[in-house]
C-alpha cells in the first residue's frame, strides 16, 4: 500500500511530520498490506494517523447529524422535510443512508489505523525507538481505537471485535456482543489511562492525555450502563459515578479544568487552548506551514446546517423592500456569518424553553437569535480600495447601512414611524491572507453602538463575535430582524425599528409538541411569509475568528471542535446517582455546579430563579445536559442509554415519535455497501432494517 505524506499533527511553534496511509473502511475483501515500519520516527508519523478520523468526517457534518438527530432537540425548519428526513424524523431510513454510511466507514477505517500502528510498535528496532514515547504513543492509540468503538457500539450495537490488523481479512464476519465490544473499550481506555502523561507528548496541544481517558471512560461506563452492564459486581452506572467523581475530585492532578463563566467556553481566545476541553479534533491552523501540506476532509462545515437561509427570509441586494444591503449575508458569501445555504436543523420548542434567558447566559452563547449587516472598513483599511479586497469584504459602511423606506416598513410590519431611520452594520471584517490554500481570513470587530463615524476606532474585539446582545434593546439599530424569546406585544413591536418576530409565532399551533415550524406558505400569520425561513441559529462551531476561515471556501471552518469537555462529566456523574439511588439531592449539587456559572448575574443563583436545585429529577438532567451540550455529539446516545426516545418523542418531537420503532431505531442500520460485499449479509443482520 502506498505510504504518502498527509498533513502533520501541530501546535503552536511546534510541527510533527505525518506520514499517513488513506483510511480504510472495514473492508472484508482487502488485501492484507505488506508495508511495516521499523524506523521510530516514520512509526510515530504513522501514529498521526489514527487521529485523522477526527479530523475527518466523524467530527464533521455527518456523525454531528448522526449523534444529534432524531431526538428530542432538533427538528426540520420551516416545515420542510426534503433533508435528513430519516435522521430527523425517521422516515424511509434504510440501509442506503449515506450519512450513516459515511460514520461506518470512518469509523472502522480509524479502528485499522489503530490496530496497525499498535502491530508496528513491537516490530521497532532502531536507536531512536524511546520505550517511554513508545508507550505513550501505543497508550494514545488504544484511546482513539476505544473512542471509534465506542461511536460504533452505540450507533449500531453489536459489532466485529478487531484488534489486529489482520483480522479483517473475511467473507463471512460475525459480531460480537455488545458485552464485549464494551469490555474492551474499556480495557483500552484504562491502558490508555495508565500509560498517557498529564500533559500530552512533545507539548503537542493535538493529542491525547490522561484527563482524556479518564473522560471518555466515564462517558462509556455510562454508554454501557444503558446495555445493563457491570463489572466486577458494580453495575456500568456505579463505574461511571467512580470515574466522573475521581476526575472531579482530583482535576488539577490531571490537568482539567472547567472555566467559571459558560461564554468563555466558546470565546474565539479559547477555541486552540481551551482548558475545559478533556478530547478535541485539533482543527487545521492556516497560519501553521502544515496546512498547505494537508489534503484530506479534515475541514467540517456541520456549524452551516444549523444556520437559516438570511437571503430568503429578508430578500438580499439594494432594491425596494430588502433588508440585506449590497449582497452582505448574502448565503454562498458572507465574510461576517458564513455560507448559509442548507438550513436542514433547527431547534424544538422544547430546547428553546429549556432556557430561562432572563437568568441564563446559556441562551445567547449557544443560539444566534439577532440578525445583521456587516462591512468591511477594516478590510478596505488593511488592504487598499479596489481589486486588493477580496470581493466579500469590500464593503463600505454606507453600502452595509440600510434606511427603511415606505416599502420595507410594508413589507415587514414596521411601523411607519421609523420611516426614514437606519439600520447600521454590527460587525465590520479585516481580510488577512493566511496561506496559499486558506487564503483569507476575515476578522470580525463590533461596531460601538452609537457611533455612527464608520471610523474603525469604534469598533470592539468581542470575546465571541457571533455573541450578541440580550435581551435585544428596543433602541438597537444594529440588527435589522430578531426572534424574540420572550413574546412581544403589538406596542412592543411597534417601538422597533428592527423586524421582531416572537419564536413562538415560528412554530405551527397543531403541534403541541413543538416539533413542527410553519411552513413558507401565504397565510401563516407571518408579514412577509418568508420570515418563516427563519429559526434560532446554533452557533457552537462557527468558527468566527482569525485562523477559523477557509478563506473564498464559507461553507467551511477550520476552529478545533471539542468532543468531551468537563462539563459533561458533571453531567455523567449527576446521571449515574439518579440512576444508582435515585439520589436527587446529589444530582442536584453536580448540576448546580454548570448552573452557577451560566447565571447572568450571580445574585441569580437561588431558588427563586430556578437557576439553584435543592432536589433534581431525571428531567431536570435531561435538561441541563440540553442546555449544557445541545449539539455537541451526544443527544442521540443519552436518549439510548436511558431508553428514552419514546417518551420524550411522544411529549417533544411528535414529527419523530410518529416513525419511530423502539424494535429497530434503537440503532442505526448497517451500511448495504458493506452487507453487500460480504457472503453471510442475512446471518449478520442490518438491525431490523
Amino acid at each position: 500500500m502506498k505510504i504518502n505524506i498527509k498533513r502533520k499533527l501541530y501546535t503552536a511553534g511546534l510541527l510533527l511530520a505525518f506520514i499517513s496511509c488513506s483510511l480504510k473502511e472495514y473492508n472484508p475483501v482487502s488485501l492484507s498490506e505488506e508495508d511495516t515500519i521499523h524506523n521510530f520516527a516514520g512509526w510515530k508519523s504513522f501514529q498521526s494517523n489514527c487521529y485523522s478520523g477526527l479530523w475527518g468526517s466523524l467530527i464533521g457534518m455527518p456523525y454531528g447529524i448522526v449523534s444529534e438527530a432524531g431526538t428530542d432537540l432538533w427538528t426540520f425548519p420551516f416545515n420542510n422535510h426534503n433533508q435528513y428526513r430519516d435522521l430527523l424524523a425517521y422516515e424511509q431510513f434504510t440501509s442506503s443512508s449515506g450519512v450513516v454510511k459515511n460514520v461506518w466507514d470512518l469509523a472502522w477505517g480509524s479502528i485499522y489505523a489503530c490496530n496497525k500502528t499498535i502491530d508496528l510498535s513491537a516490530q521497532l528496532t532502531d536507536a531512536d525507538a524511546n520505550a517511554a514515547n513508545i508507550k505513550t504513543l501505543v497508550g494514545e492509540t488504544k484511546l482513539l481505537r476505544g473512542y471509534y468503538y465506542s461511536v460504533l457500539v452505540t450507533q449500531f450495537g453489536d459489532l466485529p471485535l478487531l484488534t489486529t490488523s489482520g483480522a479483517e481479512r473475511t467473507l463471512s464476519p460475525t459480531r460480537n456482543k455488545v458485552s464485549e465490544v464494551y469490555a474492551q473499550i474499556i480495557a483500552d481506555l484504562r491502558d490508555a489511562f495508565n500509560d498517557l502523561g498529564v500533559t500530552p507528548l512533545d507539548g503537542n496541544a493535538a493529542r491525547a492525555t490522561k484527563k482524556s481517558a479518564l473522560g471518555l471512560l466515564a462517558r462509556v461506563y455510562a454508554q454501557g450502563a444503558g446495555e445493563g452492564l457491570s463489572e466486577g459486581g458494580k453495575t456500568y452506572w456505579v463505574r461511571a459515578k467512580e470515574v466522573a467523581d475521581s476526575l472531579i475530585n482530583n482535576m488539577g492532578a490531571y490537568g482539567a479544568a472547567m472555566y467559571d463563566d459558560f461564554s468563555k467556553v466558546f470565546a474565539a481566545a479559547n477555541n486552540r487552548t481551551n482548558t475545559e476541553v478533556l478530547f478535541t479534533a485539533y482543527g487545521l491552523n492556516p497560519y501553521n506551514a502544515s496546512y498547505d501540506y494537508f489534503t484530506g476532509n479534515g475541514k467540517p462545515n456541520i456549524y452551516l446546517h444549523y444556520y437559516p437561509k438570511l437571503d430568503d427570509a429578508v430578500g438580499v441586494g439594494i432594491v425596494t423592500g430588502n433588508l440585506l444591503g449590497r449582497s452582505v449575508n448574502s448565503n454562498t458569501s458572507n465574510a461576517y456569518y458564513g455560507r448559509l445555504n442548507q438550513q436542514f436543523i433547527g431547534p424544538t420548542k422544547y430546547l428553546i424553553n429549556c432556557f430561562n434567558a432572563k437568568y441564563d447566559k446559556r441562551w445567547e452563547n449557544t443560539f444566534v437569535t439577532a440578525f445583521a449587516n456587516y462591512s468591511g472598513v477594516q478590510a478596505i483599511s488593511s488592504n487598499g480600495s479596489g481589486a486588493g479586497v477580496p470581493a466579500p469584504a469590500n464593503v463600505k459602511y454606507a453600502d452595509a447601512t440600510i434606511t427603511l423606506n415606505t416599502a420595507i416598513c410594508t413589507k415587514f410590519g414596521i411601523d411607519a414611524s421609523h420611516i426614514g431611520e437606519k439600520i447600521y452594520p454590527y460587525t465590520d471584517v479585516d481580510a488577512r491572507n493566511a496561506s496559499q490554500n486558506a487564503t483569507w481570513q476575515y476578522i470580525p470587530k463590533v461596531w460601538n453602538k452609537g457611533d455612527y463615524s464608520g471610523a474603525t476606532s469604534a469598533l470592539t474585539a468581542p470575546a465571541n463575535a457571533n455573541v450578541h446582545p440580550y435581551p435585544l434593546a428596543a433602541d438597537e439599530d444594529r440588527f435589522f430582524v430578531y426572534l424574540s424569546k420572550d413574546p412581544l406585544t403589538a406596542d412592543d413591536k411597534k417601538a422597533r425599528r428592527y423586524v421582531t418576530v416572537n419564536i413562538d409565532d415560528l412554530f405551527d399551533p397543531s403541534d403541541a409538541t413543538g416539533s413542527t415550524y410553519k411552513a413558507v406558505v401565504a397565510g401563516n400569520g407571518l408579514v412577509p411569509n418568508s420570515l418563516a425561513n427563519l429559526f434560532p441559529a446554533m452557533m457552537k462551531f462557527n468558527h468566527n475568528f482569525d485562523g477559523g476561515w477557509l478563506g473564498a471556501n464559507f461553507q467551511q471552518k477550520l476552529g478545533n471542535i471539542m468532543i468531551m469537555r468537563m462539563a459533561e462529566v458533571y453531567l455523567i456523574a449527576a446521571e449515574a446517582a439518579m440512576h444508582i439511588n435515585s439520589d436527587g439531592a446529589a444530582a442536584a449539587a453536580y448540576l448546580n455546579k454548570l448552573r452557577q456559572r451560566a447565571c447572568r448575574n450571580p445574585a441569580d443563583f437561588n431558588f427563586g430563579t430556578g437557576m439553584q436545585l435543592s432536589v433534581a429529577t431525571m428531567d431536570d438532567v435531561f435538561d441541563e445536559y440540553a442546555r449544557e451540550l445541545c449539539g455537541e455529539y451526544n443527544r442521540w446516545a443519552i436518549l439510548k442509554r436511558n431508553k428514552a426516545f419514546e417518551s420524550r418523542l411522544q411529549k417533544y418531537n411528535r414529527t419523530a415519535f410518529v416513525n419511530f420503532i423502539k424494535e429497530r431505531h434503537y440503532n442505526r442500520p448497517i451500511p448495504f455497501g458493506f452487507l453487500n460485499q460480504i457472503n453471510n449479509a442475512d446471518d449478520f443482520g442490518n438491525n431490523g432494517y
